[in-house]
């Protein structure tokens, strides 16, 4: 039953690294196409660091496994992320659609490292813990400033295109 749960925790941990790597694939392009929105470039530059080293973090306790992250998942994943960042650039309401589907995600990561935290005490990885919290945490944070800052987005957005200019990015 040990080595199951272990399973079942390195295999959580591969996804999470996955996750994290299309979260990379998916902030990236949004920051290279934001020009009108400040605050939201500044968050998302902030929250890229804080995902890179969310990554170093689960490669971390992979390696305290003798495990490594799936190449495939993280391609995957990527991918994934890639083909949303490319949909919602073609949008009229670009940076809404942005704002939406980051706090959605956001909250997929927090899911997920909450299940991983369980995983982590039921199959006793107790050194795993402290670095998922500092992930949770940090998703935590960065779904809170979206929830937060999407009523000034979406009214600087509104105020933009009444205005006649530039309301995208």
């Amino acid at each position: 039953m040990v080595e199951d749960r272990r399973s079942l925790f390195v295999t959580g941990l591969k996804n999470a690294h996955a996750m994290e790597n299309q979260a990379v694939s998916i902030i990236k392009p949004q920051l290279k196409r934001i020009e009108n929105y400040p605050q939201v470039a500044r968050r998302l530059e902030q929250h890229l660091q804080e995902t890179e080293n969310q990554m170093k973090r689960i490669e971390d306790i992979l390696g305290s496994l003798d495990e490594d992250h799936s190449a495939m998942k993280d391609w995957m994943l990527s991918a994934g992320g890639s083909m949303a960042a490319i949909g919602h650039s073609m949008a009229d309401d670009e940076i809404l659609k942005n704002s939406i589907a980051n706090f959605a995600f956001e909250n997929y990561e927090i899911a997920a490292y909450n299940s991983l935290l369980i995983m982590a005490e039921m199959g006793g990885f107790q050194s795993a813990m402290a670095a998922l919290r500092e992930n949770l945490s940090e998703e935590e944070n960065m779904a809170r400033w979206l929830s937060e800052n999407l009523r000034e987005v979406t009214a600087e957005f509104v105020t933009r295109r009444e205005a006649g200019e530039s309301a995208k990015v």
